[in-house]
């Protein structure tokens, strides 16, 4: 599975499901956007495996990720939530940061989990680093390749014109002469970030489009609650968490029920057709000058909105704005999600290694099965 097949299903509403099943890392990287630490939270594993377990060959998502924290802490689990995923006909991921590429060989349970995948990602920017030598993620990635795994790169720079990137690129570029392909993001000011972020002028990317895509996929944090949104402050409580991006816990909720509400959400659906600002301006008489997601954020308590996408959801026009939204989005494919939400400059990296394009049969009628936008 490459890089693109995964990011051509962005677009669509319950197409995939993000685990984060730890918040726990050995490493320290000054940007970790989850402040992680060795004794951060954690929660047991049967919780994250008896959701995967609801997923059937009939009522499953398209695609299984997971990430953490450092999620190969837990490799039995990333190994049996991917065995679960293959056997009901879902494919999955996993993103590392590679804590283990000092060691001479990867460990053996390690190993399993990563066989166990259908792609594996990893982590490296000037602060990863730090902590792991370039050199040694390019011996990992290269066992990986020798042995036929999909593999890829996520590369986080502080801005278009950020020299690291410039040059990790070209370096990633020689050392697999084109095989691995790669997501270049910008940083965020979150998480250990923030501190120093705010301090400095940040760096300006073109105006986004106001539909949300990053509100389709339900995301599991850590601690087992399901969110539409995976804004790591909403996942980390550092904002009261909106309640219409709440769409449940895996401790008491199955897959069908997580995914019908995200799909059913009039909110959610609004956001991700229309976009926060424009709900906030149209129904709530706000301008949105908070920022993006701050105005998401504020929705739930914001007077006159959730009467408005009511009914909004009422109008016959509706349901044909959203596919037509959708549609966009998804006829954009995966370099348009990479130029709206990575660097854009380096969008094109994303197709590195691949073949020509590839669209999963049936994706759409796995993942929204037809299902009204009402409720």
């Amino acid at each position: 599975m490459h890089l693109q097949d995964i990011l051509r299903l962005r677009p669509i509403p319950a197409a995939a499901v993000y685990f984060g099943l730890t918040r726990r890392c050995p490493l320290h990287c000054s940007h970790c956007s989850t402040e992680s630490l060795m004794d951060s939270e954690q929660f047991p594993a049967r919780m994250f495996l008896r959701f995967a377990e609801t997923f059937t060959p009939e009522n499953r998502p398209e695609l299984t990720l997971m990430s953490g924290g450092e999620a190969l802490l837990r490799p039995g689990l990333v190994r049996d939530i991917a065995d679960r995923a293959r056997a009901v006909g879902s494919r999955s991921y996993v993103l590392s940061g590679l804590y283990f590429a000092q060691k001479p060989r990867i460990p053996k349970p390690v190993r399993a989990a990563i066989e166990a995948v259908d792609h594996f990602s990893a982590s490296t920017d000037r602060f990863h680093e730090e902590e792991v030598p370039r050199a040694a993620v390019f011996r990992v990635l290269h066992e990986l390749l020798d042995d036929g795994k999909d593999v890829s790169l996520q590369i986080t720079g502080e801005g278009p014109d950020d020299p690291y990137l410039a040059d990790i690129t070209a370096a990633v570029r020689r050392e697999f002469a084109d095989r691995v392909p790669m997501l270049v993001v910008p940083l965020s000011p979150v998480g250990r970030a923030r501190e120093w972020m705010e301090t400095r002028p940040q760096a300006a990317y073109p105006a986004t489009a106001a539909p949300c895509t990053l509100a389709c996929w339900p995301v599991i944090g850590f601690n087992g609650q399901v969110t539409s949104c995976g804004n790591q402050d909403v996942m980390d409580g550092k904002v009261p968490l909106p309640a219409h991006l709440f769409l449940g816990h895996i401790a008491r909720d199955d897959w069908d029920t997580v995914k019908r509400k995200a799909l059913e959400s009039p909110m959610v659906g609004a956001i991700r057709t229309y976009g926060p600002e424009y709900l906030a301006e149209r129904f709530g008489g706000q301008d949105g000058c908070d920022g993006y997601c701050q105005t998401c954020w504020k929705l739930s308590t914001t007077p006159g909105v959730k009467e408005g996408v009511q009914a909004l959801t009422l109008l016959p026009s509706t349901i044909a704005v959203r596919d037509a939204v959708e549609k966009v989005s998804v006829d954009a494919g995966p370099l348009g999600f990479a130029r709206r939400f990575g660097v854009p400059g380096y969008a094109d990296l994303i197709t590195l290694g691949d073949t020509p394009p590839r669209t999963p049969a049936g994706h759409r009628d796995a993942s929204r099965q037809d299902l009204a936008w009402t409720g």
